[in-house]
């Protein structure tokens, strides 16, 4: 199991309901093989660039644990999410 940091934002104009049944099926995936360490939802933030025509996003943090295939199908289903407009995956150093 390898330790990984997540960070992903999801458009601005999202709902409440929206952004915590995202926070969720992330939750969900990561609980299939590993533990969610912590979440941490930044909220609503000004982004560094235009990212697809959004200058605003909401931020959410996650630390966990998990087996390697966990991350690969994250980056999979964050890919296909239209809600989220950015994301990165972090393994962190042992």
């Amino acid at each position: 199991m390898n330790k990984y940091e997540t960070i992903f934002i999801i458009r601005p104009e999202a709902e409440e309901e929206l952004v915590q049944s995202l926070i969720e099926k992330t939750t969900g995936i990561i609980e299939t093989n590993g533990s969610v360490e912590s979440i941490d939802q930044w909220g609503k933030r000004k982004l560094a660039y235009e990212v697809k025509g959004f200058k605003e996003g909401y931020y959410v943090l996650m630390n966990y644990t998990a087996d390697p295939a966990i991350p690969a199908e994250l980056d999979r289903v964050f890919k296909i999410t239209e809600d989220i407009i950015r994301h990165i995956i972090i393994k962190e150093e042992e």
